[in-house]
């Protein structure tokens, strides 16, 4: 390296830093962090009443409010509940050191 050479990790022209650019998460990252189950349950929350809208609004079916609320609130719940066990009763398939 000479002299007249810029530094490693700079631009040419100014001299300054240029910080690294993070890599775009692969494939093979994806499978490390699998969809949570909240997240899956809110956006099925979301479609549903998206849905129902619809569905009330051509007119199809009449629907009560709070019929619906407690309807979509139980099943989240439930939802909730049963991805936190299978998400659980998945992870403890993996081996352990045995410390805590």
């Amino acid at each position: 390296m000479s002299s007249y050479d810029p530094p490693t990790g700079s631009t040419p022209d100014t001299g300054a830093a240029v910080p690294p650019q993070p890599e775009a998460p692969g494939p093979q990252d994806r499978a490390r962090f699998p969809a949570r189950v909240g997240t899956v349950v809110w956006g099925l929350i979301v479609l549903a009443l998206a849905a129902l809208i619809i569905i009330s609004r051509l007119g199809i079916v009449v629907l009560n409010g709070s019929y619906v609320l407690i309807g979509l609130m139980i099943g989240a719940g439930a939802a909730l509940v049963i991805g936190g066990l299978l998400s659980a009763r998945g992870r403890d398939k993996d081996t352990t050191t045995g410390k805590s």
